[in-house]
């Protein structure tokens, strides 16, 4: 590990208990913040976080959030209501930014929040978490009140693999993230190898930063952020802290092999602005008659960073 790297372990690694509530409340004074949730699909769980967000975040008493919002990505089943109905803000993707046509992705979904949210710091919330602790919202947001250094934050936390069963596997979860984020970044980005996390789904930064980073709209958007914030601000303005376990939805190896593609191909177009393999994935699954190919197209859009888009622009002088 690099010597800046093993420095930045010691000054931007933190516990959510380093920052005790009354503190991080004590920091914030005029800055407002934004919790968004990007749901596709997340009935089952996008009401428990909501509730916890606004029972533990959003009252006279602990006024940290001042914004909840929910982004539904198209969602088939009871989300939109489910949300709305726990407190949360729930804004349709197809309504926000209607000039330009949606692509599915959850980067499309997180670059169209900034067109609908206010805060000064933004942070990002999945909502297929179970056993969710506000810890989580705190923990990210904690550095960005308290540190005018320091302009993104991701959390970091055990994954335990089946953390839907009992006797799950502490630490075994992030498959993705041990075998393609963290060899990419060690090995082409090694500033970024403190990283416990670093495709992890919760996250806060400044919005005078998120407003000019482009936004991969697929899987590869947490991979692009961290890489672009890097180049953009310095290691010394990203932290991590550690919110303790997380717990979720794990997806078949099929579907990781997908998002590996577009995790790879995000870090392809950051090398290089040149030469690109062919964004096509095929994988393969037993059929009547033997092994079937599936070939599927790899994320490749990115949406530009949102302060050139002209409706934000209007929108910040209005």
């Amino acid at each position: 590990m690099l010597e800046e790297v093993e420095r930045w372990l010691t000054r931007r690694s933190w516990s959510v208990s380093d920052r005790p509530l009354e503190r991080v409340l004590a920091a914030k004074r005029g800055t407002t913040v934004s919790v968004v949730l990007p749901a596709l699909n997340e009935e089952a769980t996008v009401g428990d976080i909501v509730g916890v967000i606004r029972r533990e975040l959003m009252t006279d008493a602990v006024p940290l959030v001042d914004e909840l919002v929910v982004i539904d990505s198209g969602s088939t089943d009871r989300t939109a209501e489910v949300a709305a109905a726990a407190g949360a803000r729930v804004v349709a993707r197809d309504d926000i930014l209607p000039r330009i046509p949606a692509v599915p992705g959850k980067g499309e979904v997180l670059w169209r929040s900034l067109m609908v949210t206010s805060g000064d710091v933004v942070a990002f919330v999945d909502a297929d978490l179970r056993d969710f602790s506000a810890d989580f919202v705190t923990g990210i947001v904690g550095p960005l009140l308290t540190d005018p250094e320091v302009d993104f934050v991701k959390a970091m936390y055990d994954r335990p693999f089946g953390a839907e069963l009992s006797g799950s596997t502490p630490g075994q979860g992030g498959r993705v993230t041990e075998l393609v984020a963290r060899p990419l970044l060690n090995l082409h980005w090694p500033r970024l190898a403190g990283f416990v996390q670093p495709l992890g789904g919760e996250y806060a930064a400044r919005r005078s930063l998120l407003e000019r980073l482009p936004f991969p709209v697929g899987y590869g958007v947490e991979l692009g952020l961290l890489v672009d914030a890097l180049h953009t601000v310095g290691l010394d303005a990203l932290a991590q802290v550690d919110v303790g376990v997380r717990k979720h939805r794990h997806q078949d190896g099929q579907a990781l092999g997908r998002m590996a593609a577009a995790i790879y191909r995000t870090a392809q177009v950051r090398l290089s602005r040149g030469h690109l393999v062919r964004p096509r994935l095929t994988q393969f699954e037993r059929g009547a008659s033997g092994f079937e190919p599936r070939t599927y197209a790899v994320d490749t859009e990115e949406r530009p960073p949102m302060a050139e888009i002209t409706e934000y622009a209007h929108r910040r002088v209005a």
